[in-house]
């Protein structure tokens, strides 16, 4: 389906990010915005993101929402009331799609676990569950507060009380041999999971392990060798088990795939909402990049302002541009046309044959995508191409 360029956005749809920036305690590895705080008021960041969706209701009227995310942080950690009001006022500000998926990002931990019941009946209908590591001794590198067994017993009660469910493990870890790697996905993929959320472990700026490799504090890191080695080894067991990947890093069973974050991948409208909650919006028919102050206080305090993002309008030229570089993270890629309406100019083909030429990009008529010798190389492919 042809949509005009100022609504490019229903191409890839329309969902809501609710971001929940408190956690028990901050992982080494995790540069997300995060923060450990002793006492939480619920009803004022019930009241915050309540009103924070409302006001973006005013700006997006008549919509119908596909999808409503709880990222974090840990947004297990929200009391299920809270849950239930966001959801609420979702409800209320926007249309829901009949089939509108409702997730929540979840720690394994036994006391979040015993919630998912109160979840469940908030309306979250998909749980993503932070396992990470299969591994105890592992679990204790990463700074996870959960055993394995925990996080076994915290997904099977989930699969009791949510239609979908996935989880996430993170590889390349310190001391990991390829084989140690194959043992713990072999045991995960005999859970039949429906999606997994697999990531090599990378040593971001501002986190811990940062701060630990500079100092020569982190040994035990795979090679980058050992490393392509492991996601070569998680495509073939993960494609042997039935879950593709459907994007660089996620396998699915077909139709088991997260459609929020498919929304960001194919370019659609998403609204953030919360501490450094990024969006994409479009309004009156120019499409917007937002922000939101990163740090829990002074957002709150912003948000009584009705102050709490900045928005940009993105040029023909980032369009188009961010649409590539999202687009060709999936196994479907992206297309050609769409590209070319929305930067105003069709991507030069004396860029594109040299990777066709190598085997890192293949080209279906309109269509182009990396192909498995380029994924992992998705970020050069991108400045050939840009």
């Amino acid at each position: 389906m042809k949509h005009p360029v100022g609504e490019d956005w229903r191409h890839g749809g329309f969902g809501l990010y609710v971001h929940w920036p408190f956690c028990a305690s901050k992982c080494p590895y995790c540069d997300f915005n995060s923060h450990v705080a002793v006492r939480i008021d619920q009803a004022a960041w019930r009241d915050a993101y309540i009103a924070e969706i409302e006001a973006w209701g005013e700006k997006t009227r008549g919509r119908v929402l596909d999808t409503l995310f709880f990222g974090g942080g840990t947004p297990s950690l929200m009391e299920p009331q809270t849950v239930a009001a966001v959801v609420d006022a979702a409800r209320r500000t926007w249309s829901f799609r009949n089939s509108i998926e409702i997730t929540l990002e979840a720690n394994p931990t036994s006391v979040e676990a015993a919630r998912f019941q109160g979840f469940s009946e908030a309306g979250i209908n998909r749980v993503s569950l932070g396992v990470q590591a299969l591994d105890d001794a592992a679990l204790r590198l990463l700074g996870r507060q959960h055993s394995v067994k925990e996080a076994l017993a915290a997904l099977d009660i989930a699969k009791q009380y949510f239609a979908r469910t996935s989880f996430d493990l993170i590889y390349a870890r310190q001391n990991q041999s390829l084989s140690d790697w194959r043992r713990e996905l072999v045991l995960a993929l005999a859970f039949e999971p429906e999606h997994l959320s697999l990531y090599q472990l990378t040593i971001e700026d501002g986190t811990v392990f940062a701060a630990r490799h500079r100092v020569g504090k982190l040994p035990g890191l795979p090679a980058e060798d050992a490393g392509a080695d492991m996601f070569d080894l998680t495509q073939d067991l993960c494609d042997a088990a039935g879950l593709p990947a459907y994007e660089v890093s996620n396998h699915a069973k077909p139709g088991q795939e997260s459609r929020h974050n498919s929304i960001y991948w194919n370019y659609g409208d998403y609204i953030g909402v919360g501490p450094g909650a990024h969006g994409r919006v479009t309004v009156q028919g120019q499409r917007l990049a937002t922000e939101s102050v990163k740090a829990p206080g002074a957002w709150l305090d912003l948000r009584r302002r009705g102050l709490t993002t900045h928005a940009a309008a993105l040029s023909p030229g980032e369009q188009a541009s961010e649409y590539l570089m999202m687009a060709l993270r999936l196994s479907r890629g992206a297309d050609l046309a769409r590209f070319a309406a929305l930067g105003g100019t069709p991507l030069d083909q004396k860029a594109l044959d040299p990777l066709l030429e190598l085997g890192l990009v293949w080209q279906n008529g309109r269509r182009i995508g990396a192909t498995k010798a380029g994924r992992p190389i998705l970020n050069a492919i991108l400045r050939a191409l840009l």
